[in-house]
């Protein structure tokens, strides 16, 4: 019994010493171990950093993307950037100290071991939470309709209209509403302001819709059209797989309006994924069409509103706002004129914009003449008073150059037009006179689309999500990305391409194809637009000796082209193939001894060396194709001036020699594509790649988009001064050198490249780039030819002390300055800030710059007194700061901030 109680005494003494000691050892342990604990703050502080700026370069792209951020990812960077802040005041106040006194200052010691312990702890348990599977979400497009109904009102009738639609789907029992009329009599323009209206008055929970969806529906764009406005990213699905998920995201809204506008037939609204009947009582459908008997019959509209004529009253306001009220000194002929338009806004816009500025009554007598004797065209639905109207528009084009764009439009024109895309069909059919080099024929290209643009015969691509290349020509410039041709304007524009000297086809529906190439006006046409979604098959042989254009555009699983196709089209200057289901070329391709222009758009090949005889050929482009090798038979391509691999991702084989021999190239455009560069001084041998140097050769070359994942490959004879466009990447990390959303057509992304290299490579770039990124440097830049920057990122160079220094100028027009880890970099300027530099900065990103101590402003104007920027504050709290603004003093730093 007493040996019992002897035990229990002893083990309740042990927990009592425990209970007592532990805490006693533990908080000595913070003394015996204050510069262990200080040494793994510093290194816990290091590794949540780099997770942070991790991180934090995702939420910067989903930034420029338009995306929204996470919340928890915002709070696990904001809670993050707290801890490194204190944890730095910690690492700075011991190494202010003298830590040889510490040990007289136990208490001092103890609480600054204990506060580093404590923080390593917490800064661990951060790391635990940084698992976030995305970081940022795509919000659903706000304001889908057309910005242009910001600035006017509706006519005085069409607001009749709109109030009687707006009563109908404010209707439980109407759920299919149809407006019809003519074409150009404005049916879109009232359909983008029952959106607007909707959208304001809240009558719907969502409201998505669809334009222009034409005369030959596409599915997967109505899909993606509508997902876009849902903020639903499809992937790889297929019809029915994003029907499924556009219905799933539609019925999760109790009520939802859907506009379809400019239907031409019969659309499956569950083969779309639009719900319908008694399975969604909330949904609603708006249509838009020419035909009444297609939305009552075949769509089963409950309700149709007719869009009429404007009457003489708002056709003459419309007109003179159109014109320009110089019209009313020619009141009495305008009229006349104004009532050949027929009360047609479409006819009475273009014909208004071909007689602006017109002062003399001979020419509006004249336009009055040809108005009433042009002789009208039989077009399906387009009256006959909009035909003399828009031809009217044509014939008063200044010159015929933009008259044959005007025409290769309607022959491209079923939808969105690229602009990359007309120009490379306008090269090889001589459409640009009085110009030679591509940078003219682009920029003259431009000029042309403009003049079309204020004719109103051609618009602007609205609400857009560019999901495709833009092009080498205009990628990164949003205003030329894309055009659109108004339907009327198009069938137009058709029309008048198919009589005469022209002899334009375009043919939409594949039935009968063989019986069309007996007829004589087909086997002397000069044009062929095949944009057939139902075609199949075609013929052993395209009988068309005259053929100069061939553009190929279908989505059929087994459609190929036969070998002989193309023997009896000798004169064939440009041929385009899209979205055709192709493993090889025809062997005839071979004829096509004057083929100047290629394009072929999501292709797979296996074997392309037939192009090599296509001697003349100028443009060649495999955008989206599945290509692996180049052949060596591309040498003989030696009149070649644009070579255009984007996203040709299998693209691993490009012999030496295949790139230095197409010596005339003046664009090359390896954008997530070709990066498998061999090194320089290694044989000759076929299973060898291109070198870089190959490029030197290239003396025409103006535009290059390329990637290079090995800065190893640069090398001090490899000059790219003579470029004027360039997106140029050197970064092994990097998956692609371009987005979608890059800032400038001239862009360089830097990767630890050694400083001679830069030099000798890339220093003659710095006078015209606009968009820089800096990455891993370990030497001092100078920084004193960036005059046309606009973007600069600065992160991870230790070598960098100062930007810039106190005699150049530097940065005038430099728009955005992101600095990260520029941990030995003390002021921006060794100096006073040289008058000239930074005046028109706008955003500003400093983080992780531990020497850095404070911020000043610039003077907002020549003259102001310096004006501190307080918001910024001083560096000694805080060593990140982010700054956006637009109408704000310039901000930098070289002097404290009180």
């Amino acid at each position: 019994m007493a040996a019992i109680l002897m035990s229990a005494a002893a083990n309740v003494a042990g927990k009592v010493a425990g209970y007592l000691v532990d805490p006693i050892v533990r908080q000595l342990g913070y003394l015996f171990n204050y510069r262990s604990n200080l040494d793994e703050l510093v290194e816990q502080v290091e590794r949540l950093g780099n997770a942070r700026e991790r991180l934090q370069h995702d939420v910067d792209e989903a930034n420029r993307q338009g995306d929204d951020i996470e919340n928890d990812v915002r709070d696990w960077l904001t809670r993050t950037e707290e801890i490194i802040q204190r944890a730095r005041e910690l690492i700075q106040d011991e190494n202010a100290e003298n830590t040889s006194c510490l040990c007289f200052n136990l208490k001092l010691g103890y609480q600054r071991s204990r506060q580093a312990k404590e923080l390593s702890e917490d800064i661990g348990e951060l790391q635990e939470e940084n698992n976030f599977t995305r970081v940022s979400y795509r919000p659903p497009l706000q304001g889908i309709w057309s910005p242009r109904l910001r600035d006017c009102e509706p006519l005085v009738s069409r607001a009749s209209i709109l109030n009687r639609i707006m009563e109908a789907l404010r209707n439980d029992d109407i759920r299919m509403i149809g407006v019809w009329g003519m074409g150009g009599v404005g049916k879109t323009t009232l359909a983008n302001q029952v959106a607007k209206n909707a959208e304001e008055d809240k009558l719907f929970e969502k409201v998505v819709m669809a334009l222009n969806i034409s005369q030959i529906p596409n599915v997967t764009k109505i899909q993606e059209d509508i997902a876009g406005i849902l903020g639903l990213k499809f992937e790889q699905e297929g019809e029915l797989e994003r029907a499924h998920r556009l219905r799933r995201s539609l019925n999760k809204h109790k009520t939802v309006l859907v506009i379809l506008d400019d239907i031409w037939g019969e659309l499956l609204l569950e083969k779309i994924g639009i719900p319908c009947g008694d399975a969604q009582r909330g949904c609603k459908v708006l249509l838009t069409s020419r035909s009444q008997g297609l939305l009552s019959r075949s769509m089963g509209t409950q309700i149709n509103f007719h869009v009429q004529h404007l009457c003489e009253e708002e056709a003459w306001s419309l007109f003179k706002k159109t014109a320009g009220d110089s019209v009313e000194q020619l009141k009495s002929i305008a009229i006349k004129v104004l009532r050949e338009c027929d009360g047609l806004p479409v006819a009475i816009v273009t014909v208004a914009k071909a007689l602006k500025g017109e002062s003399g009554e001979a020419v509006w007598n004249n336009a009055l003449l040809e108005l009433e004797n042009s002789a009208p065209a039989n077009i399906e639905d387009v009256d006959d008073k909009v035909y003399k109207c828009l031809q009217l528009s044509y014939d008063h084009l200044k010159s015929e150059e933009v008259k044959r764009l005007f025409l290769l439009c309607g022959m491209l024109g079923y939808g969105d037009i690229s602009m990359d895309q007309l120009l490379k069909c306008g090269m090889g059919l001589d459409l640009f006179e009085h110009v030679s080099s591509l940078e003219q024929i682009t920029n003259k290209l431009v000029t042309l689309v403009k003049i079309l643009k204020d004719s109103s015969l051609l618009l602007d691509v609205e609400n857009k999500h560019f999901f495709e290349w833009p092009g080498v020509f205009f990628g990164y410039n949003y205003e030329n990305r894309f055009v659109r041709m108004h339907d009327v304007v198009g069938d137009v524009a058709r029309a008048i391409a198919a009589e005469g000297p022209h002899r334009f086809v375009v043919i939409k529906e594949a039935l009968g194809l063989e019986e069309l190439q007996r007829k004589e006006e087909f086997r002397n046409c000069s044009r062929i637009s095949l944009n057939c979604k139902n075609l199949h098959e075609l013929p052993q042989r395209l009988v068309c000796p005259r053929l100069e254009f061939f553009v190929l555009n279908s989505d059929a699983e087994s459609l190929g082209i036969p070998d002989p196709f193309f023997e009896g089209t000798e004169l064939l200057k440009v041929l385009d193939l899209s979205n055709v289901c192709l493993t090889r070329l025809p062997s005839s391709l071979g004829f096509l001894s004057n083929l100047r222009t290629l394009r072929v758009y999501r292709c797979t090949f296996e074997d392309i060396a037939v192009i090599g005889e296509l001697k003349k050929l100028q443009v060649l482009s495999f955008e989206s194709c599945k290509i692996k090798r180049l052949p060596k038979e591309f040498m003989q391509l030696t009149d070649l001036r644009a070579l255009d691999l984007w996203d040709c991702s299998d693209l691993e084989v490009i012999p030496q020699n295949v790139i230095s021999s197409v010596s005339r190239l003046e664009h090359l455009c390896l954008v997530k594509s070709f990066t498998k560069w061999g090194a320089e001084g290694f044989g000759s041998g076929e299973s060898n790649n291109a070198c870089l140097s190959e490029l030197n050769n290239l003396s025409y070359l103006k535009t290059l988009c390329i990637e290079i994942t090995d800065p190893n490959l640069l090398s001090a004879d490899l000059v790219f001064e003579k470029l004027t466009r360039y997106v140029i990447s050197v970064d092994p990390e990097a998956d692609c050198v371009v987005d979608y959303h890059n800032r400038s057509a001239r862009t360089l992304k830097l990767w630890r490249v050694n400083k001679p290299c830069l030099v000798d490579c890339f220093s003659k770039l710095f006078k015209t780039v606009e968009d820089l990124t800096l990455f891993k440097l370990d030497y001092e830049l100078d920084t004193k030819g960036f005059l046309q920057l606009k973007y600069l990122s600065i992160i991870r160079c230790p070598g960098i002390q100062y930007i810039v220094d106190s005699i150049h100028s530097a940065f005038p027009i430099l728009e955005t300055l992101f600095i990260s880890g520029l941990q030995n970099m003390d002021a921006v300027c060794c100096g006073p800030i040289p008058e000239g530099s930074f005046g028109k900065l706008r955003s500003l990103t400093v983080k992780y710059c531990m020497r850095l101590k404070s911020f000043i402003s610039l003077p907002r104007e020549q003259g102001r007194d310096r004006w501190v920027n307080r918001q910024m504050g001083s560096l000694d709290l805080t060593r990140d700061f982010i700054f956006t603004g637009t109408d704000v003093p310039t901000p930098f730093f070289n002097e404290q901030v009180c």
